[in-house]
């Protein structure tokens, strides 16, 4: 799992991935200077560290780069969550606190995903299902 992205660079992939389609150092600077002021060599030296750790391949075109995502953002938060819970001393704790801490509609994506990783495309068991009813409402009475 590679570091957590720094700002800039979050910035800056926030557009690889949101326009989902190889992309010049001159498009990013341009939307990025709508929020900022940003000098082209730094989002020139920030997609080329990008490069560099592994986030976006690039592919020569003329004297520049287009720049392409190598994952999705999906893929680096579930990475970063993962990371995260890996370190933890007590995962089940870990995992109890986070979906205390969900709103309703995270919850519900949480539901949406565990039925989406139940086996052979099925729903998944009734434990699972359970379990996430009792990360949305609190434990049941008696336990």
């Amino acid at each position: 799992m590679p570091r957590p992205l720094g700002e800039l660079e979050d910035a800056v992939m926030t557009r690889v991935w949101q326009w989902n389609r190889p992309v010049t150092v001159r498009e990013v600077l341009e939307d990025l200077q709508q929020e900022r002021s940003i000098a082209y060599t730094t989002v020139m030296t920030v997609m080329d560290n990008l490069h560099q750790k592994g986030w976006v391949r690039r592919e020569a075109e003329g004297r520049a780069y287009r720049y392409t995502a190598v994952s999705t953002r999906a893929a680096y938060s579930a990475a970063l969550m993962n990371e995260a819970w890996s370190r933890s001393d007590n995962p089940a704790a870990a995992l109890v606190a986070f979906f205390g801490m969900m709103s309703a509609e995270q919850r519900e994506a949480l539901r949406d995903a565990i039925r989406i990783v139940g086996h052979d495309g099925e729903a998944a068991p009734p434990a699972a299902d359970a379990e996430a009813d009792s990360a949305e409402h609190g434990p049941e009475p008696g336990r």
